[in-house]
């Protein structure tokens, strides 16, 4: 198959792309990649909203600016939040045409929410379903353009540059498009293309215990690094507090940090209060205290879990308050008039990635980045809340734009096919199974919250014998999704570690106690 734009992933950024370039040039053709259903992405689950100054007479740009700022912990690139946050109405007004909508007021103005770090009012939301809201009106635009074609259920496997193609002229390090597998037929082929967007989201499941949806499985940056493209920031990993925890499956349900807010303690099994103990705020302290002192009680006691009390608290004005968690928690045989609700932290966002410019051209002609997968410096060592989707909106439309004004050439190289000869169908999932579970466990337990360099160190080991183990099986195999996942999981994992062991200063959402000592 040949595009002009091939685009890999179909949340917002991928979405927002090909939207803008379809209109824009009728006459060429997008086609985009996606495993799952096409409405399944990170997009998807984004419960907050989108952070965007509206109300200039009590917010300005210079105070969205400034939040940003703190939140990155002096790592942020200015430049890049000053563009991102001035570029916001736009990219809003842009949302609204494609038939986007966001709750109002009674006085008919959008009805701004206040969120984590965010010193004004100014998160433009749908309930709190927003992403879900926006991947509906993207798509149904997507379908109105007849130049854009989705692929579900289709997996890239791997990027096509340089080292594929025999004679090829390009000095400069090249992506000609990728090698696509159609999970349902099993057929693996080409697409060239003359310009490919990784748009392919995050990277929770590496943890097990995440609010991603179980697609994110670090598949761009995996596709990126070992094309060669330079990634950064991995370390960057922001954990929210309390997740449900859930024993036979990852956890996707989020106890709002609201809870605590209403009144809700935290204990351990024990049946102790520990949070007075870490921070004289207790449950009211900031995200990333909760989360390191839940994890210290873990790794202290070996506990799977600690739970969130709220039996104390009014029944009614709880449900009142939080109708779905209420109803979440009685699905899982939970009443939280006389039960603990059982929480563990979990994977929430990365501020790293792909390493992109201004434009979202990453270090490889021909390839670009957008949303979570890609690191534009807009987070620096922290994200801001619901600055995400606005980072993919401005960064989309940067890159649009980027391809309006100068026109990609034409790829004229010959691909050769993918090859597995000699490979054969995996008698045994449950290979991929015990490794997949043993990686998830490891990263937890060694590359979590809070870490040290004796543990990044052993993970290293551990790591190592996995991979080994998994690319003999990659080697010998016809390609799955789930052995391609387990394999992006494991590049995932090692940028993970190495960039953690050379980050030396304890900066926003990462913490190592060898930090300390110096």
């Amino acid at each position: 198959m040949t595009a002009d734009y091939l685009v890999i992933g179909s949340g917002i950024a991928g979405l927002t792309f090909s939207v803008k370039i379809a209109e824009k040039f009728p006459e060429r053709n997008i086609v985009i990649v996606t495993k799952a259903s096409e409405d399944e992405s990170n997009t998807k689950y984004a419960q907050g909203g989108v952070a965007i100054v509206l109300n200039k007479e009590e917010d300005s740009f210079k105070k969205h600016i400034e939040d940003t700022l703190i939140a990155g912990d002096g790592l942020c690139d200015k430049e890049v939040v000053e563009m991102v946050v001035k570029e916001g109405p736009q990219r809003l007004e842009e949302l609204l045409l494609w038939g986007a909508n966001f709750d109002v007021n009674d006085a008919g103005k959008f009805d701004l929410g206040k969120e984590g770090g965010h010193s004004e009012y100014r998160i433009v939301h749908h309930k709190d379903i927003t992403g879900y809201e926006i991947e509906r009106a993207l798509l149904h635009r997507a379908h109105q353009l007849k130049n854009i074609s989705i692929l579900p259920h289709h997996f890239a496997i791997d990027l096509v540059t340089n080292h594929h193609i025999k004679n090829t002229s390009s000095e400069k390090l090249t992506c000609y498009g990728a090698y696509v597998l159609d999970q349902k037929s099993g057929q693996i082929f080409t697409i060239k293309a003359n310009s490919t967007l990784l748009a392919s989201g995050g990277i929770g499941c590496v943890y097990g215990h995440t609010t991603n949806p179980v697609i994110a499985t670090g598949d761009g940056i995996a596709m990126a690094y070992r094309a060669k493209a330079r990634i950064k920031d991995m370390e960057f990993v922001q954990f929210h507090p309390t997740a449900l925890y859930q024993a036979k499956g990852e956890s996707s349900f989020l106890i709002s940090e609201a809870v605590r807010g209403f009144g809700a303690y935290l204990r351990n099994k024990k049946g102790n209060r520990f949070m007075p103990d870490y921070d004289e705020r207790a449950e009211l302290a900031s995200r990333d205290i909760v989360s390191q002192s839940i994890d210290s009680e873990l790794k202290k006691s070996g506990d799977t879990h600690v739970y969130l009390d709220c039996t104390h608290l009014d029944l009614d004005a709880f449900k009142n308050h939080f109708p779905n968690i209420y109803n979440k928690c009685l699905e899982h045989h939970i009443d939280i008039k006389t039960d603990w609700i059982p929480v563990i932290p979990a994977s929430h966002y990365l501020c790293g990635g792909i390493q992109v410019d201004k434009e979202g051209k990453t270090t490889i002609n021909n390839l670009f980045a957008c949303g979570e997968c890609s690191r534009t410096g807009l987070h620096g060592a922290n994200r801001l809340a619901s600055n995400s989707l606005l980072e993919a909106l401005v960064y989309a439309h940067n890159i649009f734009r980027y391809h309006a004004e100068l026109n990609c050439e034409n790829i004229d190289v010959s691909i050769p096919d993918w090859n597995d000869e000699g490979t054969t169908i995996p008698e045994e999932h449950v290979l991929i199974q015990h490794n997949l579970k043993q990686l998830q466990a490891l990263m937890r337990d060694y590359v979590g919250i809070v870490r040290s360099n004796k543990r990044l160190k052993r993970a290293i080991k551990h790591l190592d014998l996995i991979y080994t183990e998994v690319e003999d099986l990659y080697r010998e195999s016809k390609i799955t999704t789930s052995l391609c996942e387990l394999r992006n999981m494991i590049n995932v994992s090692h940028l993970i570690i190495r960039q953690s062991l050379d980050r030396t200063e304890n900066k926003g959402g990462y913490f190592n106690l060898d930090n300390l000592k110096k």
